[in-house]
Order: C-alpha cells, then sequence, then structure tokens
C-alpha cells in the first residue's frame, strides 16, 4: 500500500512539474519523521527546494541567453582600482533596481580602464536576480538590425530586442558607420527610450558622438535618449590596466637582462 502510494505521489508531482519535490520528497519524509517535524516544515523544505531548483534553471537559461562573458563577473573585477564615487555608483547598480525606471548606463573611459568588465559584472548580477539581458558588440547589433531593415523585419527584430530588460552595448566608439546603419542604431535608442534600459560603454566622449552619428543634430538626439535617465561611468581618469601590466612586463624583463649581464 505505502509502496502504491509514493509511486502516485511521484507520478502526480512529475505531472504537476514539481520535479524537485518529486526528486527528494521519500528523503525528506523519512528525515522528517526521525526529527519529528511538523507537516508544515515538511512541505516548506520540499517547496523551498522546488523554489531553489527553478530559480538555478532559470538563471542557467538566462546566462546562456545572454551571451555575456563567463569570466567577467564582480568576483574578477578589482574594484579597488576604481575612483570611490564609480565604486558607489557600481554597488547601486548591483541591486539593479535602476531598470525599475528604464534608466540607461555609460562606461566612457579609455581603452583597458575596465568598461566592459564593470557593464559584464552588472549584467551577471542582473541575471541572477532572474532579468533578461543581451550582451553583444555594437558593431554586431549594428548589422543585425541593418540586415532586419533590408529584410524589412525590422520592426521584428526589435520586437525581440524589446524581450531583454537591458541589452548591454559594447564598445561604441569602435564603429564608423554609414547613413543606414547611424539610421538603424538611432532607431535602436529611439525605440527603448524611456521603456527599457541600454548599457553601452564607449572611448569617446559626448562631444564626439559626431564621429558616429556623422550629423550633429542627430548626435544630439542621440545622446538625449541616451543620456536622458542615466548612470555615467566616467572612467576617462583611470589608468588602463593593460598599459599597467604591459609596463610591470616591461621592467621585469629589463630587470632579468641586467641580472643575466652581471653573472
Amino acid at each position: 500500500m505505502l509502496v502504491s502510494v509514493l509511486h502516485s505521489l511521484l507520478h502526480l508531482l512529475t505531472t504537476v512539474e514539481l520535479g524537485g519535490m518529486a526528486a527528494i520528497f521519500a528523503e525528506v519524509a523519512l528525515r522528517a519523521a526521525k526529527e519529528h517535524l511538523t507537516h508544515e516544515a515538511y512541505l516548506w523544505e520540499l517547496a523551498t527546494h522546488e523554489r531553489d531548483l527553478r530559480i538555478q534553471r532559470r538563471t542557467t537559461r538566462l546566462l546562456r541567453a545572454s551571451g555575456l562573458p563567463a569570466e567577467k563577473t564582480f568576483r574578477t573585477l578589482d574594484l579597488g582600482k576604481l575612483p570611490s564615487a564609480i565604486q558607489v555608483q557600481m554597488a547601486r547598480l548591483k541591486s539593479g533596481t535602476f531598470l525599475e525606471i528604464a534608466t540607461n548606463v555609460v562606461a566612457i573611459g579609455k581603452p583597458g580602464v575596465g568598461k566592459s568588465h564593470a557593464l559584464a559584472a552588472v549584467g551577471h548580477e542582473l541575471v541572477t536576480q532572474g532579468h533578461p539581458v543581451l550582451w553583444l558588440p555594437t558593431s554586431t547589433l549594428v548589422q543585425r538590425l541593418l540586415a532586419a531593415k533590408r529584410d524589412l523585419r525590422l520592426p521584428q527584430e526589435l520586437a525581440k530586442l524589446d524581450k531583454f530588460a537591458c541589452v548591454i552595448l559594447d564598445d561604441l566608439g569602435y564603429i564608423q558607420q554609414d547613413r543606414d546603419e547611424m539610421e538603424v542604431l538611432f532607431t535602436f535608442f529611439s525605440e527603448r527610450y524611456e521603456r527599457k534600459s541600454i548599457m553601452l560603454s564607449t572611448n569617446l566622449v559626448f562631444s564626439e558622438w559626431e564621429r558616429i552619428f556623422k550629423h550633429p543634430m542627430t548626435a544630439l538626439a542621440a545622446i538625449d535618449r541616451i543620456v536622458h535617465h542615466s548612470v555615467i561611468l566616467d572612467m576617462m581618469e583611470v589608468e588602463s590596466y593593460r598599459a599597467t601590466e604591459a609596463t610591470i612586463f616591461q621592467q621585469a624583463q629589463e630587470t632579468n637582462a641586467e641580472t643575466a649581464s652581471l653573472k
């Protein structure tokens, strides 16, 4: 009789898609009996396990779809090398509350200062909170939108991107666009304006965005849509870690060469 009940319960839990509970209910039941747990405590353990399992699966699914660089997280980000003001901003962004009012984030700085790492680290935190995030180079987005426009499916492509609570565009300053490319990027900015967040990294200060959008008024309109509700991570004074590492490496080589010459 007991075996039949257990089998029926296993089937029922599986049928109603409570696989986490189905996997452990018998084991937890034995422990509950030994420890004299109440029915409520037993049910709480099963429900907690099911919740945690679903969160884990959701995080794995969102992370796979995000395209985020796996190694660029807060765990690997050296916040101590960033100015204290940016550290405070990063702590606030980590909470993910900026998504609630469609705030944008712009990381501005020279190459090698950690702009991409900072944005990716925030992206990973958003994923763990259950937010769908998309990371991609700006040039990749532009070509994706341009192809959609040529195939007369730009609205459909924008609708796909709209499913992401945050789109992270890496390296805005490295693209040199023609008119069509500029137009689709501007359209993307306009579509998300005051609705969904954009995070982007760039090596160009805003006064240089005309190099991207070619026309002063278009550049001004693009900046307005990005900056109106935004957090600016000003990293222009941060020293390039790649340059620092190269200097240290060069100094080490010179020291080794001098040591060898003295032998």
